[in-house]
């Protein structure tokens, strides 16, 4: 608490610094989330199992924005990343009681500074990356579940917004071309050292990159977005040394105040590290979503399949995100809100070696409700 004060204070004195100084304007938003959470899990050997929990849980976000003229700005946004008594929260979520006794330190989170000019801009550091309307970092990481900590990650409900904090670190540039944008952004996925042994894969100097590219244009009034992740080198996520290439895009179809987004990405990796690992899978995500006035809703399908292994893996999500926005207060200075949120996710994973067969089923539904302040 004393550390998210006094960020709060330095912020305030350095709002209201000399005219000389960049004029820094903050914002930012606090929230309280209860949550009925409720999981069915069949394992491979047919063994079910039921676990419901309820949660209640907060955050703090604070975002500063400085203009330092002549188009060179800087942004930075302060949340939690700390995991609570061990129990993985994420999205800068903490829990009460037992799960993180009420402590809630604050750090920086993201930020950036660059330059905007009349047709390009460019900006460095640790780029936000609205995952939450766009998930081909979500495919591109998550393609294949992976475990963090005792919750296991799949490739659907947002898990780079909540496990990765929704940024990484990286280099942006973007220019007018034609009719629309051309962004390319270098992502620096690890940054490793040591001796040039085999089990440290063979990156740039042991470090590992990706390019994000994307175009974002008009047709009529659909607005079009295709992308492409791709990997440089060997990185260290989703899997040790391994080469991911994502690709697919984002359209918005806008229909009287609401609007019909349609997404699809499809990823694809097929490496040997130099330990000698073999990873071989593909997969796709696509999304069905709908906006209109306080609804939102969508539904995502993820199938992969994993040919690493002894044996093929085929996995299955379907995940359906649905809630309803009450403004309770608006005004210039802020706003209050409530918004009762359905997350349901049902996952599969078979295991089709030829003689033994196997299916493992996962379903999760969480019931929440979101009490949120902006200003």
């Amino acid at each position: 608490m004393k550390k998210m004060l006094s960020l709060a204070a330095m912020f305030a004195v350095l709002s209201y610094a000399s005219p000389a100084s960049a004029e820094l304007k903050l914002s930012g938003d606090a929230a309280v989330r209860t949550r009925g959470q409720f999981n069915n899990t069949e394992s491979a050997a047919g063994v079910k199992d039921k676990e419901d929990n309820l949660l209640l849980q907060y955050r703090i976000r604070l975002k500063a924005a400085a203009d330092l003229g002549d188009g060179y700005f800087f942004k930075a946004m302060v949340q939690s990343e700390e995991n609570a008594a061990n129990t993985l929260l994420g999205g800068g979520w903490s829990g009460v009681g037992t799960n993180n006794a009420g402590a809630y330190n604050l750090g920086v989170s993201n930020f950036s500074f660059g330059r905007n000019l009349k047709d390009c801009h460019y900006s460095i550091g640790r780029l936000p990356l609205n995952s939450f309307n766009n998930p081909i970092f979500d495919l591109a990481l998550y393609a294949v579940p992976v475990v963090i900590g005792t919750s296991t990650v799949y490739a659907v409900d947002i898990p780079v917004a909540t496990f990765n904090f929704d940024r990484l670190f990286g280099f942006n540039y973007g220019t007018k071309i034609g009719d629309g944008e051309l962004n390319g952004t270098l992502v620096a996925m690890d940054d490793l050292g040591g001796d040039n042994n085999a089990g440290e894969g063979n990156g740039l100097l042991n470090d590992g990159y990706v390019l994000h590219l994307s175009y974002k244009t008009t047709m009529g009034n659909v607005t079009l977005e295709p992308q492409a992740l791709i990997s440089l080198t060997n990185v260290q996520e989703p899997k040790l040394s391994s080469t991911p290439n994502t690709f697919g895009l984002n359209a918005t179809i806008p229909s009287g105040k609401s609007k019909i987004g349609v997404s699809g990405f499809y990823t694809t990796c097929k490496d040997t590290t130099p330990a000698g690992t073999d990873f071989d899978y593909n997969g796709y995500l696509l999304r069905l979503k709908g906006e209109s006035g306080p609804v939102m809703a969508w539904v995502d399908y993820n199938q992969t399949t994993d040919k690493s292994g002894a044996a093929d893996m085929d996995y299955n999500n379907v995940f359906v995100w649905a809630q309803y926005n009450f403004k309770m207060h608006e005004s210039a200075t802020g706003t209050f809100s409530l918004t009762p949120t359905l997350r349901y996710r049902a996952s599969e994973a078979k295991d089709n070696a030829p003689a033994t067969a196997t299916t493992a089923k996962n379903d999760q539904l969480r019931a929440e409700l979101y009490a949120t302040v902006t200003f």
